[in-house]
């Protein structure tokens, strides 16, 4: 298990007077970063009285457990065990070192030493400070076999998350959990190679001040439990929650942070605008060469501009720079926070403002959070969770083509021409789009940003209800019911003027009205109990049931009769789409743990699931799990070993066809002639003996504590195989159908991680703690549908390549066509003097092979300084700037030949020597399009991705102010590339989330550096 923390504060004052000592232990927790664990019915009954200011934690610890029978022990994330002390050691032996109590699956809690599988929890307090608009990308880099990457749309943009590489074909991201209800991730709209925008995922409306801690559940042992959802792994949210006889606080904080728009192109600055080496003579020859580079050699001397001015012909290196802005973001946070004697509750309500830096665009959020907790009697309690969400996002960004997407004339634009000269973009008499290129669908960039329309907006209400009966001492039953709502609203305007829309009348591009909810309901018996003195037994049985739908309305039309009149009457053309789906699973289950002398424990899951998705005959299936635990380290007595655990575990889960009614025709009407409606119907071949597909995974591993848990190792070893699974294979067309789903696909993927936690140094005025965690994933496609090598995903703009699922090789690959070549290795070069395209190849995964992270944090009496840099290697990146750059003459490339032509280094096909010179503003555009090899780049990086430095005002300077406890963090993020093999782009730069375009870069909006200040205030 490993867990990540952030270090605030270690220092306390107390006034109190008879309390009790969990009272006193709520009081530390409240001021200082420490988590306690203890058991409530052993722990010293004396009442406490005492009176300090600004006194270490330990010196405090010290104080209170004199004269008792109970110790101590400070873990390497900050949790400290209090625990009797033990006759035979005089301490806590390696088994108490592991009494911390993880969230499990269906939010059952477990001590550590008891799981037989990988778990990492990370506190929430690290990810309020130097924070991302989608709490998902606050991730990267903090846990072993987490992999998260996101799309550049701006503020709110999807995350693509991967646990331990692609499982299948259709790999997801994990399940989310709240507080032990599965919630919606969709992820809403997205970029493919003719554009598009990324509205967002689930995971990045949920504000991270209401998150307590994220445990993610990384095997098939760990997430059995939540059946077909959790083949991709789980992430599970704990919310705060407040503690009992605690009471009343009130918590604010602030964060106030800039983006700032990051210029990673490396290109030409000799050579100007132009076209066959030539500057423009005119207004014309300008507006026609706006992204052509291929002009003279600049001398400075008065050239004719887009706008038809004179301006020195000089290169112009700051376009992204000053077209983009800085762009501010602030979140303000108020939480209340309190218990009494039977109760306990959290209550937030938060704002969050975060402009882009491309201009007129922003997201604006706000939610409100509230946990309560009431034992109605002594044996009933009842839980209450509800946190509203409303969303709405102006003029997000286009991604990926040209048309509206002001990012896509940025990246183009001429090395010698301003990017301020396109402003405003438009005719301010007519309002038509002012042109400066010679394709109408690369729309001016400040017609976009001053007269798109594209908003956006969501209404959430995720909400939870638990009810709990302790039937004993040693058994409950509970309850649990949790809805999950969205509405989503969406219009897209391609405003009136635009030069590629009929006539620059414009359109409504999407007008998109979306309903989505979820609801699960749940019952789980669960009873703990000693069996003999040296056995015990921890048993649940429970059933789920799971019913979602979704409900939208799709909307498009073209040609606006009335300019400027933005409504569905005024369209020339309209057509719509409705859609309706229901997906139902009926779940029960059960898990045992059977712990021996708190030393061995053999687990057991097993779950049986019946899905809608699939046929009557088959809806079922059974999927089980084993695991054990060992801590040998009782046994097995070493210096400097304070805890040594191996564990191992198999487990198999089961998942369902991607999308609904595969099984059947279903006939729909969405085209009509003269007012009569047409019937269609789906060209994929129902199957009507569809099966669920399996995965099998087998993990290993083994956990260290040594020297005094100054030291912390974790690594794990996993196997999984994917099999039966569902796959859209192709038919012949005389069939009727185009293809069919059908059970053949075969993943299988192996890795290893580890993680290192160290306590270099613990003193009284210093600390310093240091972390790092490494993957390496081998993936291995066996089996596509039994026939086919290969299958395409995505691609990009110049579609000369693709992503591709290739048996054999790793899931996603690359296929690009290379250089065709005889039998001795030379290059064939065709009658125009243009090397030939050869064959089209894999070229390499678009997943990184290897990637973790290193982080530090160091604490200085009331300083505090952390930072974390994290890598990824042995990924490719298809990338569509590369592409453009040697076809508009930017690519530092095209320099060799300006002036004198190319003669190609290769032979005819006849084998003769190539003697053609082919102008460099022919040859390089050609060569680019032949050969999309050369947009395959080597995507590896390391990145510093964070820092935060930080101070906590001392107890003794609050002593006379309304504040318990005051910090101030100045934080970077993203700000520095280490190490990056791409020239032009950000390496981790991409417009979808999809797997299908992983790795697929184009005309995003440029990376960004972040900087930073966050307060925090506690109040008395």
């Amino acid at each position: 298990m490993t867990a990540i923390n952030v270090h605030s504060q270690t220092k306390v004052t107390l006034k109190l007077e008879s309390a009790s000592f969990d009272q006193v232990i709520n009081e530390i927790q409240n001021q200082t970063f420490y988590r306690f664990v203890f058991s409530e019915r052993k722990i010293p009954d004396k009442k406490i009285t005492i009176n300090i200011k600004n006194e270490e934690t330990f010196k405090v610890l010290d104080q209170i457990l004199s004269s008792t029978n109970y110790n101590y022990k400070l873990l390497s994330n900050n949790l400290i065990v209090i625990k009797p002390r033990s006759n035979e050691d005089q301490g806590i032996d390696s088994v108490k070192l592991l009494d911390e109590v993880i969230v499990t699956a269906l939010n059952i809690k477990k001590e550590n030493r008891k799981i037989g599988y990988s778990v990492s929890t990370i506190d929430g307090s690290s990810l309020t400070k130097a924070r991302e608009s989608n709490l998902a990308m606050a991730l990267e880099g903090l846990v072993a076999g987490l992999n998260v990457s996101g799309v550049n749309g701006g503020p709110g943009s999807s995350a693509r998350i991967l646990l331990r590489g692609t499982a299948s074909k259709d790999a997801g991201p994990p399940l989310f959990i709240i507080n032990g209800i599965p919630i919606d991730n969709t992820q809403r709209g997205s970029a493919n190679e003719y554009g598009g925008v990324d509205y967002g995922d689930g995971i990045s409306n949920i504000n991270p001040d209401d998150v307590e801690t994220i445990t993610v559940l990384k095997g098939s042992s760990a997430s059995a439990l939540y059946g077909a959802r959790a083949a991709n792994g789980v992430i599970i949210i704990t919310i705060k929650s407040g503690k009992k006889k605690s009471g009343n606080s009130v918590e604010y904080n602030s964060n106030f942070s800039f983006d700032s728009p990051v210029n990673n192109t490396d290109y030409q600055y000799i050579y100007g605008q132009g076209l066959q080496n030539l500057r423009p003579q005119n207004i014309a020859g300008a507006i026609a060469t706006g992204i052509l580079s291929w002009g003279e050699k600049m001398d400075g001397l008065q050239s004719v501009q887009i706008n038809g001015e004179n301006r020195p012909y000089v290169p112009v290196k700051d376009n992204i720079k000053t077209f983009y802005r800085t762009a501010p973001a602030f979140t303000n946070t108020i939480s209340l926070n309190g218990g009494s004697d039977k109760s306990s509750y959290h209550a937030s309500a938060s704002v969050l403002d975060y402009q882009s830096i491309l201009r007129n665009s922003d997201l604006n959020r706000k939610t409100a959070n509230l946990f309560t907790s009431y034992d109605l009697t002594r044996k009933l309690t009842l839980t209450l969770n509800g946190n509203y969400i409303y969303e709405h996002g102006k003029n997000r960004s286009y991604l990926s083509d040209g048309p509206i997407n002001a990012n896509y004339g940025i990246a183009a634009i001429a090395t010698s021409a301003d990017q301020a000269l396109l402003a405003p973009g438009y005719d301010v008499n007519t309002g038509a789009e002012t042109r400066w290129n010679a394709d109408e669908y690369k729309t001016n960039p400040y017609f976009t940003i001053n007269k798109k329309e594209d908003n956006s907006s969501r209404d959430r209400f995720i909400s939870s209800a638990l009810i709990k009966y302790d039937l004993s001492n040693w058994v409950f039953l509970q309850g649990r019911f949790g809805y999950d709502i969205s509405n989503d609203h969406i219009i897209s305007i391609v405003p009136t003027g635009t030069a590629f829309s009929i006539n620059g009348q414009g359109g409504i591009n999407a007008l998109n009205q979306s309903k989505t909810s979820e609801l699960n309901t749940d019952i789980l018996l669960s009873g703990n109990r000693d069996i003999t003195k040296d056995l015990n037994i921890d048993i649940s049985a429970g059933a789920s049931f799971r019913n979602r739908r979704t409900k939208s309305n799709e909307l498009t039309g073209t040609q606006f009769i009335i300019p400027y009149l933005y409504t569905i009457e005024n369209l020339a053309a309209v057509s719509s789409k409705n859609a309706l789906t229901r997906i139902v699973t009926q779940s029960a289950y059960y898990t045992i743990d059977l712990d021996f002398k708190k030393y061995l424990t053999l687990s057991s899951t097993g779950r049986y699931d019946v899905y809608s998705t699939l046929p009557r005959n088959s809806r079922g299936i059974f999927v089980p799990s084993v695991s054990g635990s060992f801590i040998f380290s009782n046994f097995l007595k070493i210096k400097g070993l304070d805890f040594g655990k191996i564990r191992a575990s198999f487990a198999q889960t089961s998942g369902e066809p991607a999308v609904p009614y595969t099984t059947q025709i279903y006939y729909s009407s969405d085209k009509s002639i003269n007012g009569v409606p047409l019937g269609n119907f789906s060209r994929d071949l129902p199957n009507y003996n569809l099966k669920p597909f399996t995965l099998n995974e087998f993990e290993t591993g083994i956990n260290l504590k040594l020297f005094g848990n100054k030291l912390d190792l974790d690594f794990t070893y996993f196997h999984r195989i994917t099999n039966k699974e569902i796959i859209n294979a192709g038919q012949s067309v005389t069939t009727g159908f185009t293809s069919a789903y059908v059970n053949l696909g075969k993943t299988r993927n192996t890795g290893i991680e580890t993680s290192i936690q160290t306590n270099l140094i613990t003193n009284k005025n210093f600390s310093w703690k240091a972390g790092i965690n490494a993957s390496h994933i081998n993936n291995l496609l066996i089996s596509i549908d039994g026939i086919s090598s290969y299958a395409f995903g995505g691609t990009y703009r110049p579609l000369n390549a693709s992503t591709a699922l290739v048996v054999g090789k790793s899931i996603t690959q690359i296929m690009a066509y290379d250089y065709q070549r005889d039998k001795n290795g030379n290059m064939i070069i065709g009658t125009d003097g243009i090397p030939k395209r050869g064959d089209m190849k894999p070229m390499g995964s678009v997943l990184p092979s290897y990637y973790g992270g290193f982080s530090n944090n160091f604490q200085y009496k009331s300083f505090s300084l952390s930072f974390l840099i994290d890598y990824k290697f042995g990924n490719k990146i298809l990338s569509a700037t590369e592409t453009y750059s040697y076809v508009l003459g930017l690519n530092k490339a095209t320099l060799i030949g300006r002036e004198t032509g190319i003669v190609a280094n290769g032979v005819y096909e006849n084998g003769e020597t190539n003697t053609i010179n082919v102008p460099a503003y022919n040859y390089y555009p050609a060569l680019a399009t032949n050969i999309s090899a050369l947009a395959v780049l080597n995507g590896s990086f390391i990145k510093l991705r964070q820092v935060v430095l930080g101070y906590t005002f001392s107890s003794k300077i609050l002593n006379k102010t309304p504040f318990k406890n005051v910090s101030i963090d100045l934080i970077g993020r993203n700000l520095l590339t280490i190490l990056k093999y791409t020239k032009n782009i950000d390496p981790e730069s991409q417009f979808s989330p999809s797997l299908a375009y992983a790795g697929i870069e184009g005309a995003s909006l440029p990376a960004t550096r972040t900087f930073g200040i966050n307060l925090n205030l506690k109040f008395k």
